[in-house]
């Protein structure tokens, strides 16, 4: 979104959208004690729920894309989005209600609730689209911007702001250092002077932002147009590619008085990291009593099996590429590492991981928790220490990361390693290395909190069959 006018906007629906949700909420509650007879209703406990109402459904609507701008959407977009988000929303309260065996609350106004607030919220994207399609037929919201350069770049910028620019683009103009270039056209806009003229067109022209589209080498330039933006009061954006790379996320930070550039190689929204978190927690928590005397079982078969420790604990390497131990059941001899040089030749996998399939340190027991991933049950303490999540890349171990023979293999250590991931629901040990690290990646850059839940969803099925474990 590059519009200011876009993020005004949204901001004005999200507050209207509160605003009418509590509104929708207080119409059902008189409604209902209007309409139907008998016991009133008791406006004190229906109301301690609002809060938790609210959240459900601003939060629907924002995950669901019901803020986002109206050029990107339609009408019938909207009323899917809303429709969706009202349907979530009043389903967790109604499932909270049930689990806690709250009884006081009415039925009946959840009921009206809904349907008001299905109105009112349509109401609103209606508006939005309405006042959208005048603005853009009057031309009075236009974003009016001079670009500094006439290069590629100043090119690329220009067809970019015009396919982002939602409420609509006026470029007015390029500034270029070359005296010989003014006059000429550059995308059906004229170049109106030389870096030199930049206050005499500022001072002449109503100009929103300044965009600054130059080369590397002609950085110096920049400063001067700073001040010059400084003094006339207006916006100054500074096209950031200045290094040939991709980058998922540029942002700028202060520290102290010193403004940073942050090219981040992974995007990933810091609130829903804290959801993730908080699912991770509640999830494994909740198992814990399934968990807890199957860990006990497995333990004392692994004792009673082969000599040893029953838990395998093993330096992991996780977030940006900290260390932790991992715990693990022990599914192989106690000797297990000091033999690995001896059947290293033996390798079935491809790349810089090692896999057997009748690997001889595996015990009789070892065979079975590898076979139904009961090995692995002990990470859920790594998840709840905050080392792993329930799903990320699998973490690899020291010597595994030695191998990486490519600079990419180690993005993965991006993000949090966790227990089930993609590898995992299509295919596990028969994937080759190559192929499993394309889909570590496919999901580190496109993860979703949904994409998560369908991943874990995925996993049951696919660790019952037990394919492809090793």
């Amino acid at each position: 979104m590059f519009d200011e006018k876009s993020i005004e906007v949204g901001r004005i629906t999200f507050l209207i959208d509160v605003i009418l949700t509590t509104t929708a909420f207080f119409l059902a509650f008189f409604l209902r004690n209007l309409i139907v007879s008998g016991e009133m209703a008791d406006i004190y406990s229906h109301a301690a729920l609002l809060p938790l109402l609210l959240t459900f459904i601003i939060g629907f609507l924002s995950y669901f894309g019901a803020y986002r701008g109206p050029r990107h959407m339609t009408i019938m977009g909207y009323i899917w989005v809303v429709f969706r988000s009202l349907a979530l929303g009043v389903g967790a309260m109604l499932t909270i209600l049930f689990v806690m065996k709250i009884q006081y609350v009415s039925r009946t106004i959840i009921l009206f609730f809904t349907g008001i607030e299905f109105l009112f919220i349509v109401a609103v994207r209606i508006g939005v689209m309405l006042y959208f399609k005048q603005a853009i037929k009057k031309g009075g919201n236009s974003l009016r911007v001079i670009i500094i350069g006439t290069g590629e770049r100043a090119k690329e910028l220009s067809i970019t702001l015009r396919k982002q620019a939602e409420w609509g683009i006026e470029i007015l103009g390029y500034l270029d250092p070359d005296i010989h270039r003014v006059g000429t056209y550059i995308m059906n806009a004229p170049v109106i002077g030389t870096l030199d003229d930049i206050s005499k067109c500022l001072k002449n022209s109503v100009v929103d932002e300044v965009i600054i589209a130059i080369t590397r080498s002609m950085i110096e330039d920049a400063e001067y147009i700073a001040h010059v933006c400084e003094e006339e009061g207006i916006k100054l954006r500074f096209m950031a590619d200045v290094f040939s790379l991709q980058a998922a996320r540029i942002r700028l930070i202060q520290a102290g008085h010193i403004p940073l550039l942050t090219m981040e190689p992974v995007a990933q929204d810091e609130i829903q990291l804290m959801i993730k978190r908080f699912i991770d927690l509640t999830v494994t928590l909740l198992s814990m009593p399934i968990v807890l005397p199957l860990i006990g079982l497995t333990a004392i078969a692994i004792k009673f099996d082969s000599p040893g420790q029953a838990f395998f604990i093993q330096n992991r390497v996780g977030l940006k590429k900290r260390v932790f131990p991992l715990i693990k059941f022990r599914s192989m001899f106690q000797d297990a590492e000091a033999r690995l040089k001896e059947i290293e030749h033996l390798n079935e996998a491809e790349g810089p991981i090692f896999k057997m399939k009748n690997d001889p340190r595996v015990t009789r027991v070892g065979r079975i928790i590898r076979k139904t991933s009961l090995d692995e049950l002990p990470q859920l303490f790594n998840v709840i220490m905050g080392h792993m999540s329930l799903v990320g890349p699998r973490p690899m171990s020291l010597r595994d990361v030695d191998l990486f023979d490519k600079g990419i293999q180690r993005k993965r250590f991006s993000v949090k390693p966790g227990i089930t991931c993609l590898w995992q629901i299509s295919g596990r040990s028969n994937l080759p290395f190559s192929k499993w690290l394309e889909l570590d990646l496919e999901y580190i850059e496109g993860w979703t909190l949904f994409l998560d839940l369908v991943i874990l969803v995925k996993t049951i099925p696919a660790v019952l069959r037990g394919s492809g474990a090793v």
